[in-house]
């Protein structure tokens, strides 16, 4: 169960997340929904860890795996004795690997970009129109009944405007 508390400034919506704090409900159960990107800790700490450059790290790593074994392993399979020269060029290879290391590394920043901005949505989001014209809504996720007028109650007493309660969203 969700009740959206929407609040007309920072201020006041910073307060009832304290209240909320205080009434015993987790930094996990409460989230921010604003038109505005505040930084995190300004109304709620989430600590999101992101795992955007990891994904492009691994891409780039997995790519430069891949091409040096498409250029080695197709020189390999379909040798051509050139004179004297090796079969294997390593110096082609690396051309080959650093091109395959770009493309997936574009590739999983691209994928952890997605993923960074939830995209797509795989469970239905909290959402009022409110929050675009400047409002800003504190959503809790409540487990019980008694919790969830709980979190009402609060959201109400710190100031907020309305509170839309998950029927509603």
């Amino acid at each position: 169960m969700e009740a959206l508390g929407l609040f007309s400034d920072v201020a006041t919506s910073a307060k009832a997340v304290e209240r909320l704090l205080e009434a015993g409900f987790t930094e996990q159960e409460i989230t921010s929904l604003t038109s505005i990107p505040y930084p995190d800790g300004v109304l709620v700490n989430t600590k999101h860890r992101s795992w955007f450059h990891w994904l492009s790290l691994a891409g780039g790593v997995t790519g430069a795996v891949c091409g040096f074994a498409l250029a080695v392993g197709t020189a390999w399979i379909y040798p051509v004795q050139t004179g004297d020269k090796p079969i294997i060029s390593y110096y082609s290879s690396a051309i080959i690997s650093y091109e395959f290391a770009m493309l997936f590394a574009i590739i999983g920043a691209v994928v952890g970009m997605f993923l960074e901005m939830g995209l797509p949505p795989w469970n239905r989001k909290r959402y009022d129109p409110a929050i675009s014209e400047g409002y800003i809504g504190i959503c809790v996720q409540a487990d019980s009944e008694q919790r969830h007028a709980e979190a009402e109650q609060v959201m109400q007493q710190a100031g907020a405007q309305r509170i839309v309660t998950e029927g509603s969203l």
